[in-house]
């Protein structure tokens, strides 16, 4: 809390430590065990996406007088000290009979003074992350120790209003998990409306489609090697010598691009990238990814689990070759191929070489890749348009908790229509 905030609070709030409405506990020290020897055992790494699957949480071993103070109670709330994942909290709610372990900090709330839920809330706000960050900030050994959360300061209305407050989150944060969810169903919808059309074309194809060997419609399909010495070898800068990770459906990453020199790339000239190469990862969990080069990369090279596959311009469009390869209908089958007669994903250049597809004239590729490009385009914007509505209900979640802890909800009936 800042200088101040008391000042602005409604009448009757007081800002008070936690320590004084609390008892902060460091937990218990043993070691965990799955055979059922004691109390369940609960861990930081047990508290998973806001809970607690008990039946995977081991056992240990404690004495009777010791449980009795580590013992684990509905309305208790647990804080991760340290780690990655210092002040993330949970709230107990009818747990099984348990302890907690020693990365764990037990708040043990006087109810009397403090609601559980209420001071739960509270530990979602941005003013406590804003607090526990500058003290994990200023720590030396890092971590939020239980000396520093019972400093902690919150303000705390009477239990009536704390009550009113709980209700009004609860009510507001499920009719934002609600809009969530909905959104998120609307993003899931527009990403699958280019794919089903794809699948669909593909799948149907249409009246005069060919059918041919890949090999048939391509003047070059082969891989490069690793240069002698591995990613010690690679260079700042010089020519990119792209790899499975920089391959994407319809996509290039430039992320981890590597570079080697002149010398290093004549050992690799046979796998010289040309614009509008398709290239397409051959092992590896990978596997069928497929993507263009864009002339902006070049000149370049392919490693051992890329291959390119170079279309022959008067017979298939590079784009075209690219979309029919990422159709659910045709990597289907690259990736049923890639598993044949090996444990290790890989499709070799003789299988892809007798790969079979189906195309039209290159009158009607044009039009197809127009028309899935136009598609995708608008499928994109509509994506574009639900990520800012989820970040937008994320921010309202932010700005209620904000106001709830400044007093602004008391005497309000509803927050979120």
């Amino acid at each position: 809390m800042k200088e101040g905030d008391a000042l602005s609070l409604p009448k009757g709030w007081e800002i008070k430590k936690l320590g004084a409405v609390a008892k902060i506990i460091y937990g218990y020290t043993e070691k965990a065990s799955y055979e059922e020897i004691g109390p369940k055992f609960l861990r930081i790494t047990d508290i998973q996406d806001d809970g607690v699957n008990w039946e995977t949480v081991p056992y240990c071993n404690i004495i009777d007088t010791d449980f009795e103070k580590y013992k684990l109670s509905t309305g208790d709330i647990v804080f991760a000290r340290t780690g990655a994942t210092t002040g993330k909290s949970y709230l107990l709610n009818d747990p099984p009979k348990s302890v907690f372990a020693s990365y764990l900090i037990k708040v043990h709330i006087n109810k009397k003074e403090l609601l559980a839920e209420y001071l739960f809330y509270f530990f979602q706000s941005k003013t406590y992350w804003d607090e526990i960050n500058a003290g994990v900030s200023g720590s030396a050994q890092g971590g939020f120790n239980a000396s520093k959360l019972s400093e902690l300061e919150i303000s705390i209305p009477s239990y009536p209003e704390q009550l009113q407050i709980v209700s009004l989150l609860d009510n507001a944060f499920a009719a934002i998990a609600q809009a969530k969810e909905n959104v998120q169903r609307n993003l899931q919808n527009a990403k699958e409306l280019f794919q089903s059309e794809l699948n669909s074309i593909f799948m149907k194809k249409g009246e005069g489609w060919v059918e041919k060997r890949l090999g048939d419609v391509t003047s070059k399909i082969g891989s490069g090697a690793t240069p002698r010495g591995g990613n010690e070898s690679y260079k700042v800068v010089g020519i990119s010598l792209v790899r499975s990770m920089n391959v994407h459906d319809r996509f290039f990453k430039e992320n981890n691009l590597a570079f080697i020199d002149d010398y290093q790339a004549k050992d690799l000239a046979n796998v010289t990238l040309e614009e509008n190469d398709v290239l397409i990862n051959i092992t590896g969990a990978s596997v069928a990814r497929c993507c263009i080069i864009p002339p902006k990369y070049l000149p370049a090279r392919v490693n051992q689990h890329v291959s390119i596959i170079r279309p022959k311009k008067e017979l298939i469009d590079a784009n075209f070759l690219n979309l029919l390869l990422i159709s659910n209908f045709y990597k289907d089958q690259l990736l049923e191929t890639g598993e044949q007669g090996s444990t290790r994903q890989a499709i070799t250049k003789v299988q892809l070489q007798n790969f079979i597809i189906h195309y039209p004239s290159l009158e009607t590729q044009t039009q197809i890749v127009n028309q899935l490009e136009t598609l995708s385009a608008e499928t994109k914007k509509l994506e574009c348009m639900y990520q800012k509505k989820l970040v937008g209900l994320e921010e309202l979640k932010k700005s209620v908790l904000e106001k709830a802890f400044r007093g602004e909800l008391v005497g309000k009936e509803t927050l979120v229509q």
